[in-house]
């Protein structure tokens, strides 16, 4: 096993930001569990279907990137769910992460160890 090139915890959470966070059944069936809830009620009230899929994450607002999963901490920048996280989440990014290396330089160049480069867009 290889080790990650990449430091989650350092990171503002630029994957938790993607505008469409795939969820399976059985993610959603484990995060489900992780509330206690049914399938049914989870699927109310953390997911909803766009973009021709069928169960994405609900998204909240968020200081750095306009939208962020509902299940991240915006204060402590940080996921909530973490044991019960989609699948998308558990194989994120693999062993490098683009958003790391662009974090680094970011934060290299403006000689600042807690800069956040923003994602913000604006709809017209």
């Amino acid at each position: 096993m290889t080790t990650p090139k990449y430091d989650c915890t350092k990171c503002p959470g630029y994957c938790c930001s993607y505008p469409v966070i795939n969820v399976t059944k059985r993610d959603a069936e484990r995060i489900a569990k992780h509330f206690g809830i049914t399938l049914e009620q989870a699927e109310e009230r953390y997911l909803h279907s766009d973009h021709g899929y069928k169960r994405l994450l609900n998204r909240k607002d968020d200081e750095h990137f306009s939208r962020i999963c509902q299940f991240f901490d915006t204060d402590q920048r940080n996921c909530t769910i973490y044991s019960a996280r989609p699948s998308t989440c558990r194989t994120f990014p693999g062993e490098t992460c683009g958003y790391w290396d662009f974090l680094k330089f970011e934060r290299a160049g403006q000689k600042d160890d807690d800069y956040v480069s923003t994602t913000w867009h604006y709809e017209d």
